[in-house]
């Protein structure tokens, strides 16, 4: 079984692995692209509301991750059905809220660059930029729920073909608007939603390839009764208050580093870019133990069960050692690669310890919400942010007064710990839920 368990994790987990390098490939070309106009604010007016739509669209990323658990669910107890419904509801959840944000585009628009606070040229080339994304909000948000469901059917490959297809139509608009038409940051941003509309029709035609192999059928008191929607809801519920930590973590460290001026807030960047890298593996086969382990736990196959999780703790271990070695060997030079500015650097040099620590911490947060968002265990991830965050504002204010305060080290050491507490966290809920629930005597 375990030798089958880890080609199976390895199997789903790759395809993900190749789709989250193309990311940073885009955001290579957009900067290259608009960074080569006669004026700096078109890249700033860009990189501004680019950072919006991360933000906010990460905000929604429970459409995936729910969906993900509850299809693999319903697909290990072969409820093809369910699996159908579960497609249909997360589309239609997808469409509902995708449509109040271009509703609503003015105000959240506003507020967002409000909150980032850039000069203001770059803040209306921003605005103008975001105005034109938000109208794909109802695709990015569907493609979310067709690359859960997806994956909650054991088909990673999907997530590659979609990425692939995204950043391809992307990056050639990208070169005919700016370079082709003259046009400026509004160019990057109307390459990036028709691409993002483009994706969806490619989406939607591999979902009804998809299902003309499902038995069952749609029911509509299923796709139009909200009270259908309660378990739905409710995992998705727990799972945006989750991101909300999430996104407060992030800009908190953000904030604090910007207060010790510019030197450490690109120090800081430059470092974030070394736990992307690693989490580009980690997030592999997080996603693989998602679809896995809620397959086994819908079908009640505890053997399956403890095989997969294994298979990713390994692989997910060897990427963690990995890194930390590549960090420890190599991260001069990888910063070096990074950034020019030998001020920076040598900040970077002097907080890259902590990414040297870093994998060995998170590697447990990210293989397990793997199995959590599986089990449909969404309560215990929320309530690990919120362990996370008790720890880390507390030991980031101590930090900062006791004695001379720690400064920059001091953030690090909060922010690791916040990492440490959520995978201590899930850890705890993991045994308690493993020998209680999820195993053969608890099912008798």
């Amino acid at each position: 079984m375990s030798t089958s368990a880890g080609r199976r994790v390895w199997m789903l987990a790759w395809p993900i692995i190749l789709s989250n390098i193309t990311v940073p490939l885009l955001g290579l070309v957009d900067t290259a692209v608009v960074g080569h106009l006669p004026e700096s604010r078109y890249l700033a007016g860009v990189t501004l509301g680019a950072m919006l739509f991360s933000f906010l669209y990460w905000g929604f990323g429970f459409l995936r991750m729910g969906t993900t658990g509850l299809t693999a669910q319903a697909a290990g107890r072969e409820d093809d059905t369910a699996v159908r419904n579960l497609l249909g509801q997360s589309l239609l959840m997808a469409g509902v809220i995708g449509t109040l944000l271009v509703v609503l585009a003015e105000p959240l628009i506003a507020f967002g660059l409000w909150l980032l606070d850039g000069s203001p040229e770059a803040t209306r080339l921003a605005e103008e930029y975001a105005h034109i994304r938000i109208l794909s909000a109802p695709a990015v948000l569907a493609n979310y729920a067709i690359l859960g469901w997806f994956l909650g059917q054991q088909n990673s490959r999907v997530t590659l073909i979609l990425m692939i297809t995204t950043n391809s139509v992307n990056i050639v608009l990208d070169l005919w608007f700016v370079i082709g038409l003259g046009m400026t940051s509004d160019g990057v941003a109307w390459a990036t939603a028709i691409a993002d509309y483009t994706a969806l029709a490619l989406g939607l035609w591999l979902v009804r390839r998809q299902l003309a192999s499902l038995q069952g059928h749609f029911l509509r008191t299923r796709l139009l009764r909200l009270t259908a929607y309660r378990e739905l809801l409710q995992v998705n519920g727990h799972l945006f208050v989750r991101t909300l930590g999430l996104l407060f973590a992030m800009a908190f460290f953000t904030s604090q580093g910007a207060s010790q001026g510019d030197v450490i807030l690109a120090a800081n960047a430059v470092l974030l870019q070394f736990v992307m890298l690693t989490s580009y593996g980690l997030d592999g086969f997080a996603h693989a133990a998602e679809a896995l382990s809620g397959r086994a736990i819908g079908s009640r196959d505890w053997p399956a069960f403890t095989a997969f999780v294994r298979a990713a703790t390994r692989f997910s271990l060897v990427t963690a050692g990995a890194s930390m070695l590549v960090f420890a060997v190599s991260g001069e030079w990888l910063i070096a690669l990074l950034t020019d500015l030998e001020t920076v650097r040598a900040a970077a040099a002097e907080y890259l310890p902590w990414m040297v620590l870093m994998p060995a911490v998170a590697v447990w947060s990210y293989l397990l919400d793997g199995v959590f968002i599986g089990a449909t265990a969404t309560r215990e991830m929320r309530n690990s942010i919120f362990a996370g965050l008790a720890v880390y504002l507390p030991a980031w204010w101590l930090t900062q007064h006791i004695g001379s305060g720690l400064g920059n080290h001091g953030l690090w050491l909060a922010f690791t710990l916040f990492t440490l507490v959520r995978s201590v966290t899930l850890a705890t809920y993991y045994h308690h839920y493993r020998h209680k629930y999820w195993n053969a005597a608890a099912a008798t």
